[in-house]
């Protein structure tokens, strides 16, 4: 398929180890859809890599240069995933950054494989995570490559009839999945997360809520507890990759996938084919 990474606009897949992203987990990074060759919400991904990068003070590579990576490695993929890094720069030991430091970007572009509409229509088991997000409001919201919370909370089952895993803070309130952002259904009100201390404000997620808004729907974005999940009318969970799925199970608690949950794909999907047009 030619090639598939690209680190500073250069076909190599060897990367510095004086790099910071490597050392410290210091930069960012977006996990973007590819369909028939286009990147799905590319505008909405640079624009929060960007406000990330700017929130780190790291210099932003600009749309232009990181579309023409993108399209140089995916324009011939038909369903791929593009994961887009943009790390602080190089730099040797300590974790000030020398003031004349450049920022590396690194471009990889994987071939996805058949995905099962199984967990679309069917819904997937959810079970709740031991460890718990930690609370950083100067990091909320973004998405940073420091992912250990995510990593430690992923390894807690191995079992594959268990797709994803609810995450806490510290303090005990729901944050969002592993992988994924978290939408609850009660009473006809639309509920998710308030990311203001920790969490990532995913991209499918913000499009589900404006388009939420403009058909009408009554939505609330809040401190979430154990008990607004159990006691929900539906449950669904989003990213970029897997789109929506709704749930069928939450520990020992039966859901059936719902209405809002369908609303929602048909938002996505129709979104999606706007920015093709």
């Amino acid at each position: 398929m030619g090639c598939s990474t690209l680190i500073n606009g250069k076909p190599v897949t060897v990367l510095d180890v004086n790099d910071r992203g490597v050392q410290y987990g210091d930069g960012l990074f977006e996990t973007i859809a590819i369909t028939q060759g286009q990147p799905e919400f590319l505008g909405r991904h640079l624009l929060r890599l960007e406000s990330g990068c700017k929130r780190l003070h790291i210099d932003y590579p600009g749309h232009q240069i990181l579309s023409e990576d993108i399209k140089f490695l995916c324009s011939e993929r038909q369903s791929a995933v593009v994961k887009l890094q943009i790390t602080s720069g190089n730099s040797l030991r300590g974790y000030r950054r020398p003031s004349c430091i450049v920022p590396n970007r690194i471009v990889t572009c994987r071939s996805l494989a058949h995905q099962s509409q199984s967990p679309h229509q069917n819904g997937i088991r959810l079970r709740l995570c031991r460890h718990r997000l930690s609370v950083n409001p100067t990091f909320a919201g973004i998405k940073h490559l420091n992912r250990l919370d995510q990593v430690i909370a992923r390894n807690e089952w191995c079992c594959d009839d268990i797709q994803e895993g609810v995450m806490l803070d510290a303090d005990g309130y729901v944050i969002e999945g592993t992988m994924s952002n978290l939408f609850l259904v009660s009473e006809g009100r639309l509920i998710t997360a308030l990311l203001d201390r920790a969490g990532v404000a995913g991209i499918v997620r913000s499009v589900i809520l404006e388009q939420a808004h403009q058909h009408g729907v009554d939505v609330s974005i809040q401190r979430v507890r154990l008990a607004d999940v159990y006691n929900a009318d539906e449950i669904f969970m989003t990213n970029s990759v897997i789109g929506i799925w709704p749930v069928r199970q939450f520990e020992t608690l039966q859901y059936q996938p719902g209405l809002l949950a369908q609303d929602a794909r048909s938002w996505v999907l129709n979104a999606v084919d706007r920015l093709k047009a």
